[in-house]
């Protein structure tokens, strides 16, 4: 079946389908991206950050001003603003950093479930528009002729708008999860490195602290 037959074919949901489905492919190049930069960046970034920390902080932390396209680097500058806070305070910036990366970490996940949940029903919308112009013409008397026959090609094209709203609502389906699981990855990821962020903070603030005593 040829790309116009197949418009033809699947009648005026096609179109609505056709748009769920580049706005779909642009979603998942953008989260593709997104994901893959942080895959290949954040772990090297922290990590000698964490490191460099414990030696020079002050060096450390301008050299992680220049990561701030990372949502670890976002989240330790935001609780690294603060002008010597207490280690409690210290956990409440990191965590509320943290809480505020989460809408871009899950950024157009409810458009991947609209979608999700619309496509199919978009495709059964188109059937049963198609059976009921394929079934309308139909009379008691054409049983059997020519014209049925007709009738009977036609409803097999009727359904082939259920066939793309369930393509559509499987690619969908396979790349939310898949952001879905990268997602939970990173929430444990951010866990870990603010932890081990408090636990050099501590160690930093103990050492201000005695200087200070001094």
């Amino acid at each position: 079946m040829g790309i116009s037959k197949l418009f033809t074919s699947g009648g005026v949901v096609i179109w609505p389908l056709l748009a769920a489905s580049i706005l779909v492919v642009t979603l998942i190049l953008e989260r593709g991206w997104f994901w893959w930069q942080i895959s290949q960046h954040q772990e090297r970034v922290v990590n000698g950050f964490l490191v460099d920390y414990g030696k020079q902080p002050k060096a450390a932390i301008e050299t992680l001003r220049q990561q701030q396209s990372l949502p670890m680097g976002r989240i330790f500058l935001a609780a690294l603003s603060l002008e010597q806070a207490t280690p409690e305070e210290f956990k409440l910036a990191l965590e509320s950093a943290a809480q505020a990366e989460i809408p871009l970490l899950k950024r157009f996940s409810t458009v991947f479930e609209t979608v999700v949940g619309l496509a199919p029903l978009l495709g059964l919308l188109g059937t049963i528009l198609g059976l009921i112009s394929a079934l309308s013409s139909v009379q008691i008397g054409d049983v059997g002729t020519a014209r049925a026959s007709g009738v009977t090609a036609g409803i097999g094209e009727a359904l082939v708008s259920t066939a793309l709203g369930l393509v559509v609502a499987m690619v969908t389906l396979l790349f939310a999860n898949v952001f879905q699981g990268l997602y939970r990855r990173q929430r444990a990821a951010i866990a870990d490195y603010g932890g081990r962020l408090e636990i050099a903070y501590r160690q930093y603030y103990r050492q201000f602290v005695s200087r200070q005593g001094r």
